[in-house]
């Protein structure tokens, strides 16, 4: 009888209407959110107000100690008569295709190679993983080292040999320091290019290079009609962040030239540094930083472009 006389209270009892927080709580878009907003809040405190103040800052005449006043776009039109700014312009153009274009070309080429059978295949994929995993300062150092005009282990061994009589000033001439630097970024990202790509070319199935086989297919037309294809994607993400990361790359010319000699290998990531830190005009090196902005976005573009119209070859959607 006790039971029954539970149930029947429970039965009588008011169904509660559910409030907005009920509703909220229910729904799977609003939890995402929530699992979102600690990302969104880390995005807003470390990259969108660092580039929003960067933005401001380059509107106005502020120095290292002092917030500056408001002065339009002066520093810009500064640097639009400025043939240092320009040249390095030129130099991070230069810099960034160059040594993406020879990352590109050996990390591909590793890539194929290290999907091949071969022995001790996982030990060769570790070491082309050693440039990447080595502290950019710490490489840096070591190519200064190599190529230092007193102490360069290549001019030492060239006039062993009898080749040359006296050292050759690798960070000293234009033309030397700028193949240097281009060499040494290059041999730092090529092992990211080779092993992301390796990863890409793990994914096509090896029947497709059966068949082709069978077909007559020669290597070149395997790797034309089925590698490349497929790889494509792959090729703009991983050729994207490499050209972001030469072009914006700081530490290892910092290290090895400064900058120079004659501001030959100045990039605009180090005239930015050198303008607004050590030379302490925060607006004028603000103002470089943003010039970048531009550049960087175009890279992106490109490569976004070019996926979406490899979608509409393909007839997928564009999403």
């Amino acid at each position: 009888m006790a039971d029954i006389a539970l149930e029947s209270k429970a039965a009588r009892r008011p169904i509660r209407e559910a409030t907005r927080w009920d509703q909220l709580r229910a729904n799977r878009n609003w939890l995402g959110f929530w699992f979102m907003l600690p990302a969104m809040a880390f995005l807003i405190l470390f990259l969108a107000y660092p580039l929003g103040l960067g933005v401001w800052i380059s509107f106005t005449d502020a120095r290292i100690g002092r917030p500056g006043n408001f002065i339009g776009i002066e520093n810009y039109e500064w640097l639009w008569d400025d043939s240092i700014f320009w040249l390095s312009v030129f130099n991070t153009l230069l810099y960034t295709t160059v040594a993406s274009a020879i990352k590109f070309a050996i990390g591909l080429y590793l890539a194929l190679l290290l999907n091949e059978n071969m022995p001790f295949k996982a030990m060769l994929r570790a070491l082309v993983l050693i440039p990447f995993i080595v502290p950019t300062v710490l490489s840096a150092l070591a190519f200064w080292w190599i190529f230092d005009s007193q102490f360069s282990i290549i001019s030492w061994s060239l006039k062993q040999m009898g080749v040359i009589t006296e050292n050759i000033n690798f960070l000293g001439d234009v033309t030397w320091a700028r193949i240097c630097v281009i060499f040494a970024n290059s041999w730092r990202g090529v092992p990211f290019v080779a092993i992301t790509l390796l990863a890409g070319l793990q994914t096509v199935s090896p029947s497709l290079y059966e068949a082709a086989t069978l077909d007559g297919a020669t290597a070149w037309q395997r790797f034309r009609f089925i590698t490349y294809p497929l790889l494509t994607p792959i090729i703009a993400v991983v050729m994207t962040f490499s050209v972001l990361f030469t072009f914006t790359d700081f530490q290892l010319i910092w290290a090895m030239t400064r900058g120079g000699p004659v501001n030959a290998t100045h990039l605009m990531a180090t005239l930015s540094y050198q303008r607004a830190i050590i030379g302490g005009v925060l607006g004028e090196g603000a103002a470089i930083s943003n010039a970048m902005i531009p550049f960087l976005l175009a890279a992106i573009m490109v490569s976004w472009f070019g996926l979406q119209r490899r979608k509409w070859q393909q007839g997928e959607n564009n999403d």
